[in-house]
């Protein structure tokens, strides 16, 4: 008995190109979305990508209250920062940035502002350094970020940086990879989905930064 080939009709045809091109353009999607999403979790920059020998230093402007990251002469990002108040100065001069410590612990300090704050451990919510503590001046004074976002550009710590949480983050990951100490993604997942656990990372290439009016 002779078997029976069935054929395709044009529209068919037709039919099954359009869906075969839809699934190749949402694959293509998919790759695109994933590619974008990576390259934002690493904290990519097109200055570093351009330039990934230029030498990395951060300069604080007081008087402006930016910060900014320079590789070799050019800056390549600059952020809002709060600066310490009259009375709690900002130190200015030139420091190292030799550690920095991830979900950090936050033990009120022996002043009369904090003498009724409570110990907070890393990742709590009412924790004020919130992710990351980047040290310029140990052991009293850091970059770190804030809950209080509508501070920056003002004189409002008691001496230390503060920042937006995201842009710390994104700091410290530059500082780390230019400093001689870079890590993972699933390091810094973890960093981000384990947050009581604390890390500190000790930079092998320290990273200069002039603190400056």
């Amino acid at each position: 008995m002779q078997s029976m080939t069935s054929k395709k009709t044009p529209t068919e045809t037709m039919v099954g190109d359009r869906k075969r091109r839809g699934a190749l353009a949402m694959a293509l999607a998919f790759v695109t979305i994933a590619a974008l999403a990576t390259s934002r979790a690493q904290g990519v920059d097109s200055a570093a990508a351009a330039a990934p020998d230029e030498p990395l230093s951060l300069q604080a402007d007081l008087t402006a209250r930016t910060l900014h990251l320079r590789l070799g002469r050019d800056v390549a990002e600059s952020y809002p920062v709060a600066i310490g108040t009259q009375s709690k100065p900002t130190p200015t001069g030139n420091f190292k940035i030799r550690k920095i410590v991830w979900n950090p612990a936050w033990v009120p300090p022996d002043e009369e502002w904090a003498k009724n704050k409570k110990a907070q451990p890393p990742g709590a919510k009412a924790n004020p350094m919130k992710l990351v503590k980047i040290f310029f001046r140990e052991p009293d004074y850091y970059i770190h970020g804030t809950s209080e976002t509508e501070s920056l550009g003002e004189r409002a710590s008691h001496g230390c940086l503060r920042m937006d949480p995201d842009d710390a983050y994104r700091v410290a990951r530059y500082i780390m990879e230019h400093g001689g100490a870079p890590r993972d993604e699933n390091w810094f997942w973890r960093v981000l989905h384990f947050r009581s656990e604390s890390k500190t990372v000790h930079l092998g290439n320290p990273i200069p930064i002039t603190i400056s009016h």
